[in-house]
């Protein structure tokens, strides 16, 4: 018998062994990596996959989280103007929404797992070099950079979603969304002990340690079989399912695994093939939306509580009884944040996990689409609320359902992305997405902190309009994903 030689497969010379495609004999059972992850089903080794993966969401959460406790520092620090401590926050998208494309279309190519590593490496090492930044100009360059590295953390959800069985999809991978709180809450704790004492730059080097712990991990973690046996490596995919198989004291389906036609790979044109352009269209305004709600909820928070806007009234700004300090009161017109700030934003982000199981619910027996329509049509609704003349408290209640809401809707549209694009193009499909995620969390800031002080009412009906828009797509979308197993190739 034959035997392939070692072909080089990707840009890093790393090497790959194909074994010679080989039809089954005549009468022989056969089975798909897909028949093989349902009948191993769930167990030791998808625990594992959830903790370590998940973890994933902390290390993210706490980069992009970062900026929000700095930024009172570095303005001060750097004598800086209210654009320029914007800008900040808006080349960290910048370098996401690059970067996010050009990871989907590597990990299409070369494999989730190798491109998972990458951009933990790649933001741990430009998140260190942030603390030694010099001057304003380097610390924008290297936020940027990082952004860039954690726009590749998605192929953790890809993974998860990939080595899944269908009927747990739907409950797992919403439960990630403890993980992002997690980290959130993390590092405003860290924050309210470290910055005062030691400083920024040591919080910025204390973030970088669970991105580092978590690169000692992923060997642990196997790639994706079904990537493995989307490129034709079919003894590597094999070989991962006999491994989970023995972790969860399962048996592996009788027969020989089947090796599907090779399709084109991680290719943006395949985006917009007829089979998928209406749905991706759809997708890309709906991820647009939500991160343009998602962010404008937060900044419009921090405006509304500044300003005490309640009955419309324009009260003056409520002093932080924990701030008062000579710090706070520094000539370079900055106020730091007090206890009193730091609660506020502890109870806030507590709220984006308000909804979870009412979420969880939704997606498992409404469907993604119906899910998501509900729960963007709610969001439109709280946004107008927040017009009603109201108590402090009664205005807290409502930006505490709109971050639940908001939450709901990404982690919904994750698992849908997720799941719709078949595995030569899921990576590159999630990417793309993300990437017009951050245009939209660029464009909010300008919403929230500038249109909003023109015109109050205005910025919450441009809000609330687009969340309606995507509502719309969303019970629109021409594909249900629930109960529906994942597709290897177009």
């Amino acid at each position: 018998m034959a035997i392939a030689p070692k072909e080089a497969e990707n840009a890093i010379g790393l090497e790959e062994i194909h074994m010679e495609r080989q039809e089954p004999p005549k009468g022989q059972k056969t089975f798909t990596v897909q028949e093989a992850v349902e009948t191993i089903g769930f167990g030791r080794f998808h625990i594992a996959l959830f903790l370590i993966m998940g973890s994933t969401g902390v290390a993210e959460a706490m980069e992009i989280m970062l900026i929000a406790v700095v930024s009172p520092l570095i303005r001060c620090e750097w004598q800086l103007q209210d654009w320029q401590v914007a800008l900040v926050t808006t080349m960290v998208f910048f370098g996401y929404m690059v970067f996010s494309i050009v990871l989907g279309f590597l990990a299409d190519r070369y494999g989730r797992w190798k491109i998972l590593l990458l951009s933990f490496l790649w933001a741990a090492y430009f998140s260190l070099l942030t603390s030694f930044a010099p001057s304003y100009i380097w610390f924008v360059f290297l936020r940027a950079m990082v952004g860039g590295g954690v726009s590749g953390h998605a192929q953790g959800l890809i993974i998860k979603t990939e080595f899944l069985p269908t009927k747990y999809r739907g409950y797992m991978l919403p439960l990630s969304q403890v993980f992002w709180l997690a980290g959130s809450l993390l590092i405003i704790g860290l924050a309210s002990v470290v910055n005062p004492t030691i400083g920024w730059r040591w919080l910025i080097r204390i973030a970088s340690i669970p991105s580092i712990l978590l690169i000692l991990v992923f060997k642990f973690i196997p790639e994706s079989a079904r990537y493995n046996v989307s490129t034709g490596n079919v003894a590597a995919a094999l070989a991962t399912l006999r491994m989970i198989a023995k972790m969860n004291g399962a048996v592996m389906p009788e027969g020989v695994l089947k090796e599907p036609a090779k399709g084109r790979r991680g290719r943006f044109k395949d985006l917009i093939h007829p089979k998928y352009l209406r749905t991706t269209l759809q997708i890309w305004i709906i991820w647009l939306g939500i991160a343009f709600a998602y962010y404008g909820v937060i900044l419009a928070s921090a405006e509304l509580l500044e300003r005490d806007l309640v009955c419309g009234s324009a009260a003056p700004p409520v002093q932080d009884p924990g701030d008062d300090s000579e710090e706070s009161r520094s000539p370079c017109h900055c106020r730091l944040f007090g206890p009193a700030a730091y609660q506020t934003m502890i109870i806030s982000t507590v709220g984006e996990i308000a909804l979870n199981p009412l979420n969880i619910l939704g997606i498992n027996f409404l469907g993604r689409r119906l899910s998501l329509c509900i729960t963007m049509g709610c969001t439109a609704l709280f946004f107008l609320l927040l017009n009603i003349c109201t108590s402090s408290a009664g205005m807290t209640g409502f930006l505490f359902m709109l971050r639940a809401l908001v939450s709901a809707n990404f982690n919904t549209i994750y698992i849908y992305t997720a799941e719709v694009y078949p595995t030569t193009m899921r990576a590159l499909g999630m990417g793309t997405s993300g990437s017009l995620c951050r245009v939209g969390a660029m464009v909010a800031p300008f919403i929230s902190q500038v249109l909003m002080s023109a015109s109050f009412v205005g910025a919450l009906c441009l809000f609330s309009s687009m969340c309606v828009v995507c509502a719309i797509s969303a019970f629109t979308l021409p594909i249900e994903t629930k109960g529906v197993a994942l597709q290897v190739c177009i």
